[in-house]
């Protein structure tokens, strides 16, 4: 089959595409036949062999996938051969053919085309785990979303205006990216480049639009350079979930203030979560987010659609920042 190789770890330079082994299901899994999957900000990080699968996940890129069910391993109930679906993969996404569980399956529905649906499942049940299911922001609550304009950050700001639509939401962004972050319903945009200590701004606004000083919910994948900022900006037991550590891994924290303030700080990842967890988060999404997509209230934002043979133009729009929302990588013919 067709597949982005590596050779060897690095730059956009070590990208190949030639030929892979077919994948064969296991029991419980099914194989699927790509139409499209996207680039991820992860997919990039493992190419510089920072990020290594989970053990027996795929060495090939590509964290999710939409397409057709092309065969169902033993002991699968519920699907058929050709079926639509979307689901996460621990990994082979960049190739005309991926194995999945079957428990992290869903039916793209009849709205969508393949190349949205490939967009959902790594950015949007990312922000809705840990902005909803971990960060519990409530209708009615504030929350922070770090980095307006990428996958994550525009599937939170998405997702918030349509679960929680009473929510005040504030999004940090670059200076590029500030009026289609405020089309998005951003209620304040703050630019990162010239205000990087945003818990002064955040609570003043707060303090005069909210019920109470600072957010409930800050959902962060800078990391160390924002720790300080993001416990000054938290309020009172607010939730701050870090999901990346782009600008570092240690810095230093007010323990006092966060217990007096009684806040949380939480930790998480996805990929790397056993299968049995990742099930539930699917069926969760499926229940509660899924049905947003069916009806358009949420339609995925894309940048671009390449096509596989021009994977390294997509690494590099990624690589650069030059995107809003997703960037789709098209495998195949649905």
């Amino acid at each position: 089959m067709k597949a982005v190789l590596l050779e060897g770890f690095g730059g956009l330079e070590v990208l190949k595409v030639g030929e892979a082994e077919k994948p064969s299901p296991a029991a419980g899994q099914v194989l699927i036949k790509v139409v499209a999957t996207s680039i991820n900000r992860p997919d990039l990080v493992q190419r510089a062999g920072k990020y290594p699968p989970p053990p027996g996940d795929s060495t090939i890129l590509g964290l999710e996938v939409a397409g057709t069910i092309a065969e169902l391993g033993a002991g699968v109930e519920g699907w058929k051969v050709g079926d639509r679906v979307l689901t996460l993969v621990g990994g082979g996404g960049y190739a005309e053919y991926a194995v999945a569980y079957a428990s992290h399956l869903m039916p793209i529905p009849e709205s969508m085309s393949f190349e949205e649906a490939a967009c959902v499942c790594e950015s949007y049940i990312t922000a809705f785990l840990n902005v909803f299911m971990i960060g519990g922001l409530k209708d009615g609550e504030s929350a922070i979303f770090h980095g307006g304009g990428g996958g994550v950050n525009t599937a939170a700001l998405q997702l918030a205006k349509a679960l929680t639509p009473k929510s005040a939401l504030v999004v940090t962004a670059h200076p590029s990216k500030i009026d289609r972050v405020r089309e998005l319903g951003a209620n304040l945009v703050i630019d990162y480049t010239t205000t990087p200590d945003f818990a002064e701004l955040v609570l003043d606004w707060t303090g005069n639009n909210t019920k109470k000083k600072g957010v409930d919910v800050i959902l962060d994948h800078v990391g160390a350079k924002y720790l300080a900022p993001n416990m000054a900006a938290l309020g009172y037991a607010g939730r701050l979930v870090i999901i990346g550590v782009i600008s570092g891994i240690k810095a230093e924290l007010n323990l006092a203030l966060m217990m007096v303030k009684r806040q949380q700080i939480i930790g998480s990842v996805l990929r790397s979560r056993p299968v049995v967890d990742k099930a539930a988060i699917v069926a969760e999404f499926t229940k509660t987010a899924l049905p947003k997509f069916a009806d358009r209230s949420i339609v995925p934002i894309i940048e671009k659609v390449f096509s596989i043979d021009e994977v390294v133009e997509a690494h590099r729009m990624m690589e650069e920042d030059r995107h809003f929302g997703k960037i789709v990588l098209k495998i195949g013919e649905g």
